[in-house]
C-alpha cells in the first residue's frame, strides 16, 4: 500500500508525522507521566526532551538507565510511526556512555537509517543539556496491521 493513500493530498508527509505524533502522545500515558516533550517530528524523525527529576535517580544518584532507555525508545516510536502505519520495535540496544545527574535535561533524536518494506532501522542519540552524548540507541522496527490515525471516509482525516 502506498503511503500516499493514507492521508489527504493536502497533508504533507511532515504534517502527517505531526498529526500521528499528537494522536500517539494523547494515548501514551507513560510518556506523559514521565514529562516527555515532543520537540520536533517529521517523516522518519523525532526529537523528544525529558527533564531528569529527582525520582529518576538510582542508588548511585544518577539517572536510572531504564529511564534513558524509555526516552530513546519513545523517540524511536514517534519516528517509526510517523507515516501513520502501526509500527512496533522488533529489537533494540543501547550503550550508556556517561552518567546523567538530577536536574539535567535529556534530548533524544531519532533518525531513520533505512526503511525497507515493513522493516526499518533507527539510530537515536541521547544528549544532555551541555550537548554531550550520554547514550546511543539503535532500534529495529516492524510494521504491523493498522494505522495510528484510523482511516476516514469523510475526507477530513487520513484516507
Amino acid at each position: 500500500m502506498s503511503t500516499q493513500s493514507l492521508y489527504p493530498a493536502e497533508m504533507t508527509p511532515d504534517e502527517l508525522a505531526r498529526a500521528t505524533a499528537a494522536a500517539m502522545y494523547e494515548n501514551d500515558a507513560c510518556s506523559r507521566a514521565l514529562g516527555l516533550e515532543i520537540v520536533e517530528v517529521r517523516a522518519g524523525y523525532a526529537r523528544l526532551r525529558m527533564p531528569v527529576r529527582d525520582d529518576f535517580l538510582n542508588g548511585h544518584q544518577i539517572c536510572h538507565g531504564g529511564l534513558i532507555f524509555t526516552l530513546a525508545d519513545s523517540s524511536f516510536a514517534f519516528a517509526c510511526n510517523s507515516r501513520n502505519l502501526n509500527t512496533v520495535a522488533s529489537g533494540c540496544s543501547i550503550e550508556f556512555l556517561r552518567p546523567v545527574h538530577g536536574g539535567d535535561v535529556l534530548t533524544a533524536e531519532a533518525v531513520e537509517q533505512t526503511l525497507n518494506g515493513r522493516t526499518g532501522i533507527y539510530d537515536i542519540r541521547v544528549t544532555n543539556r551541555a550537548g554531550d552524548t550520554v547514550a546511543l540507541f539503535r532500534g529495529k522496527s516492524a510494521q504491523i496491521k493498522g494505522n495510528v490515525i484510523p482511516h476516514t471516509s469523510s475526507g477530513t482525516g487520513p484516507e
